[in-house]
């Protein structure tokens, strides 16, 4: 069994250890620690991952952005081209979708220029002290940041129990700028 295997099941049991309650004060402690950086701040276009049941709840931040005017995207999958695109949504409702796959996403859209992307929120089942990034092993976030279209910033939103020492990394993965937590946050030279 190869390291990152082994590595994403111990992570997903971390996940699925964590009660449901407390999974909703952890994500809400990191949303409100991301609303205090920089990078969000001065964000005006926005690309946000559509939680699953064992990642931070990003709602809150699509709700925010909105109130604060910015243009919030959400990744529409292509399976067979395997690659995200990023379509701007206006409801959490009306706009989306659940598609085979069990991920929420955009119904329809127009593909937003990624060129105009300020920010872009990483999910991941891991993330270490250098910024690399443990995914679920499809590499659609990885092909979405090494678009050479793409200059904004890259910020994981994870919980500190998905923080570990180290992820063995290959030649096609691609890091983080920054990790938001419910705890602290990192940024990674680049």
């Amino acid at each position: 069994m190869t390291v990152k295997k082994e590595l994403r099941q111990r992570l997903r049991k971390v996940l699925a250890d964590i009660p449901p309650q407390e999974l909703r004060t952890k994500s809400l402690r990191a949303c409100h620690r991301f609303f205090e950086q920089p990078e969000y701040v001065k964000a005006e276009v926005v690309m946000v991952f559509l939680a699953l049941p064992t990642e931070v709840e990003t709602s809150p931040i699509v709700l925010r952005a909105w109130q604060d005017r910015k243009r919030v995207l959400a990744p529409k999958v292509s399976w067979n081209q395997r690659r995200m695109m990023p379509v701007e949504i206006r409801s959490l409702t009306d706009d989306l979708t659940v598609s085979s796959m069990g991920i929420r996403e955009p119904v329809s859209g127009i593909v937003f220029p990624v060129s105009m992307i300020d920010l872009v929120i990483v999910p991941g089942l891991g993330f270490d002290e250098y910024g690399n990034r443990l995914g679920r092993g499809r590499g659609f976030y990885d092909r979405f940041l090494a678009h050479p279209e793409f200059k904004g910033t890259a910020c994981a939103l994870a919980f500190e129990e998905q923080f570990t020492p180290s992820i063995p990394a290959g030649p096609l993965d691609r890091h983080v700028d920054m990790l938001v937590t419910d705890e602290t946050v990192r940024r990674f030279k680049t």
